[in-house]
Protein backbone atom coordinates (compact mmCIF):
# COMPACT_ATOMS: atom_id res chain seq x y z
CA UNK A 1 0.00 0.00 0.00
CA UNK A 2 1.53 3.39 -0.78
CA UNK A 3 1.03 5.80 2.14
CA UNK A 4 0.97 9.92 0.98
CA UNK A 5 0.73 12.44 3.55
CA UNK A 6 0.09 16.09 3.33
CA UNK A 7 -0.02 18.65 5.74
CA UNK A 8 -1.92 21.40 4.60
CA UNK A 9 -0.10 25.24 4.86
CA UNK A 10 1.44 23.75 7.94
CA UNK A 11 4.78 22.42 8.74
CA UNK A 12 5.58 18.63 8.50
CA UNK A 13 5.66 16.12 11.53
CA UNK A 14 7.64 13.13 11.58
CA UNK A 15 5.98 11.75 14.33
CA UNK A 16 2.65 12.13 12.99
CA UNK A 17 4.39 10.42 9.87
CA UNK A 18 5.29 7.48 12.20
CA UNK A 19 1.91 7.06 13.91
CA UNK A 20 0.23 7.50 10.43
CA UNK A 21 2.48 4.63 8.90
CA UNK A 22 1.89 2.73 12.00
CA UNK A 23 -2.35 2.84 12.01
CA UNK A 24 -2.42 2.39 8.37
CA UNK A 25 0.24 -0.82 7.76
CA UNK A 26 -2.00 -1.94 10.95
CA UNK A 27 -5.13 -1.24 8.34
CA UNK A 28 -3.27 -3.00 5.79
CA UNK A 29 -2.72 -6.03 7.65
CA UNK A 30 -6.47 -6.47 8.57
CA UNK A 31 -7.52 -5.60 4.83
CA UNK A 32 -5.01 -6.08 2.43
CA UNK A 33 -6.85 -5.06 -0.32
CA UNK A 34 -5.85 -1.55 0.27
CA UNK A 35 -3.92 0.11 -2.70
CA UNK A 36 -3.19 3.28 -1.76
CA UNK A 37 -4.29 5.99 1.13
CA UNK A 38 -3.66 9.66 0.99
CA UNK A 39 -3.78 11.52 4.22
CA UNK A 40 -4.67 15.31 4.71
CA UNK A 41 -3.59 17.35 8.23
CA UNK A 42 -5.38 21.08 7.90
CA UNK A 43 -5.76 23.51 10.58
CA UNK A 44 -8.20 25.95 10.35
CA UNK A 45 -9.26 28.73 12.59
CA UNK A 46 -12.38 27.96 15.14
CA UNK A 47 -13.33 29.75 18.15
CA UNK A 48 -14.00 26.24 19.87
CA UNK A 49 -10.74 25.23 19.65
CA UNK A 50 -11.42 22.33 17.62
CA UNK A 51 -9.56 23.03 14.86
CA UNK A 52 -7.52 20.18 13.65
CA UNK A 53 -8.66 18.24 10.98
CA UNK A 54 -7.60 14.91 9.60
CA UNK A 55 -8.97 13.75 6.31
CA UNK A 56 -8.12 10.11 5.17
CA UNK A 57 -8.73 8.53 1.23
CA UNK A 58 -8.24 5.13 0.54
CA UNK A 59 -8.38 3.60 -2.74
CA UNK A 60 -10.14 0.07 -2.67
CA UNK A 61 -11.69 -1.77 -4.52
CA UNK A 62 -14.86 -0.22 -5.86
CA UNK A 63 -15.51 3.32 -5.02
CA UNK A 64 -12.89 4.72 -2.79
CA UNK A 65 -13.74 5.70 0.46
CA UNK A 66 -13.21 8.41 2.37
CA UNK A 67 -12.96 10.09 6.19
CA UNK A 68 -12.68 12.94 8.07
CA UNK A 69 -12.79 14.32 11.59
CA UNK A 70 -12.06 17.31 13.31
CA UNK A 71 -10.78 18.04 16.99
CA UNK A 72 -8.70 19.81 19.19
CA UNK A 73 -5.25 17.64 18.47
CA UNK A 74 -4.03 15.80 15.59
CA UNK A 75 -3.52 12.52 16.71
CA UNK A 76 -7.27 12.67 18.43
CA UNK A 77 -8.22 13.52 14.56
CA UNK A 78 -6.73 10.47 12.72
CA UNK A 79 -7.86 7.87 15.95
CA UNK A 80 -11.14 9.09 14.66
CA UNK A 81 -11.02 8.61 11.26
CA UNK A 82 -8.93 5.67 11.14
CA UNK A 83 -11.84 4.05 13.64
CA UNK A 84 -14.45 5.88 10.94
CA UNK A 85 -12.23 3.96 7.82
CA UNK A 86 -11.75 0.30 9.70
CA UNK A 87 -15.82 0.14 10.09
CA UNK A 88 -16.51 1.30 6.43
CA UNK A 89 -14.06 -1.55 5.54
CA UNK A 90 -15.81 -4.48 7.48
CA UNK A 91 -18.94 -3.26 5.92
CA UNK A 92 -17.06 -2.72 2.60
CA UNK A 93 -15.77 -6.33 3.17
CA UNK A 94 -19.45 -7.98 4.07
CA UNK A 95 -20.14 -6.92 0.50
CA UNK A 96 -17.53 -8.41 -1.81
CA UNK A 97 -17.43 -11.65 -0.18
CA UNK A 98 -21.09 -11.62 -1.01
CA UNK A 99 -19.98 -11.73 -4.50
Amino acid sequence: MSIFIQYVQMRTSESMNAIVHRKMNHLKKKFNWIMRSDVFFKQENDATGANKICEIKLSVPGSGLFAKAKTDDFEKSLAQTVDDLERQLRKRKTILERH
